[in-house]
C-alpha cells in the first residue's frame, strides 16, 4: 500500500470516528433531556397528587355533608323531622317499639326466628309497631351501610308501611343480610337488588331514584339521633309502655318464639 493510500485510510477512519462520537454525544444529550423531562413530570405529578390529597383531606365526608342537606321526610311519618314511625291498626291499644340497626346480626337473627310471629300478631291488631332506626355499627365497625340502608328504608316507607316492613324483613333475611364486618349495605345497587324481592318496590323507579340520589340520607341521620337520645344501648331492643320485653333472663330481647310470646303476653296485660 502506498503512503498516500495509507494516509487516506487513516483520515477516513478518523472522520468515521468523529462522526460516531458526535452521534453518541447527541444520543447522550437526548437521553439526559428525556430524564430531566420525566423527572419534572414526576415532581409535578407528585405535587398534584399531594395537592389533591390535601383537598380531599379537607373536604367533608359525604355523610358529614348530608347533615346539612335538605331534610325530606318520608310519607307515613310524623313528629319532629319525621322520625316518629308508627304503623298498625288504629284499634290497637298498645305499641311495640322496636330499636334496630340494619347491620346488626342479632337483629337479623331475631327477624329470621321471631319476625313471622311479630308480623302475625301485628296483622291481628294486637299492637302497633313503632320503628326506631340506629346506625351506631357504622361507627364501631367502620363503614356506612347502616346509614345507607336506613335511608333506603325511608324510601320504602315513602311507598307504604307494608313495603317498609317487607323490605326490612328482606334486608335481615339469611340470604341478603351480610356479616356485620362486611359493609354490603353501603352499595346502592345491592339495596335495590334486595328491594326487587318486595313486590311494591320491584322496578319502582321512584324508590330506586330515592336510593341512588340519597333523598332520605338526612332523614336517616335524624332518625339515628332519635335512637342515640333514647337511652337504648343495644339492638335489638323491644319496649312496650316504656318497659323492655326480654327473655327469661330478664336482660336481652326474646330470641325465641316462646320467649317472645311470654314477654308479649305480660306486656299486653300490663
Amino acid at each position: 500500500m502506498s503512503k498516500r493510500n495509507s494516509a487516506a485510510a487513516k483520515t477516513a477512519a478518523r472522520e468515521r470516528l468523529r462522526i460516531e462520537r458526535e452521534r453518541e454525544a447527541k444520543r447522550a444529550k437526548a437521553k439526559r433531556q428525556i430524564i430531566v423531562a420525566l423527572s419534572v413530570v414526576g415532581v409535578l405529578a407528585a405535587a398534584g397528587g399531594i395537592g389533591y390529597a390535601v383537598v380531599q383531606a379537607n373536604k367533608p365526608a359525604y355523610w358529614d355533608e348530608a347533615k346539612n342537606a335538605k331534610l325530606v321526610k318520608p310519607a307515613n311519618t310524623s313528629g319532629k323531622n319525621g322520625t316518629t314511625v308508627v304503623m298498625g291498626k288504629a284499634s290497637a291499644k298498645k305499641t311495640l317499639v322496636m330499636y334496630e340497626d340494619p347491620r346488626c346480626p342479632v337483629c337479623a337473627q331475631f327477624e329470621q326466628t321471631v319476625g313471622a310471629t311479630v308480623k302475625s300478631d301485628f296483622d291481628a291488631g294486637k299492637f302497633k309497631i313503632q320503628y326506631v332506626g340506629a346506625t351506631f355499627l357504622d361507627g364501631s365497625l367502620s363503614g356506612e351501610g347502616s346509614k345507607n340502608a336506613l335511608s333506603a328504608l325511608g324510601a320504602a316507607l315513602n311507598v307504604s308501611p307494608e313495603a317498609f316492613l317487607e323490605y326490612k324483613t328482606a334486608l335481615y333475611s339469611a340470604k341478603y343480610h351480610p356479616e356485620e364486618t362486611e359493609d354490603k349495605f353501603k352499595d346502592d345497587s345491592y339495596l335495590i337488588k334486595v328491594a326487587d324481592t318486595v313486590s311494591a318496590l320491584k322496578g319502582n323507579a321512584k324508590f330506586q331514584s330515592a336510593v341512588k340520589n340519597g333523598t332520605y340520607d338526612r332523614w336517616a341521620l335524624e332518625m339515628s339521633k332519635t335512637f342515640d337520645k333514647s337511652g337504648v344501648s343495644g339492638t335489638p331492643t323491644l319496649k312496650m309502655d316504656g318497659k323492655k320485653l326480654t327473655d327469661s333472663g330478664g336482660q336481652n330481647a326474646p330470641m325465641t318464639v316462646a320467649d317472645f310470646n311470654t314477654a308479649l303476653a305480660a306486656a299486653l296485660k300490663g
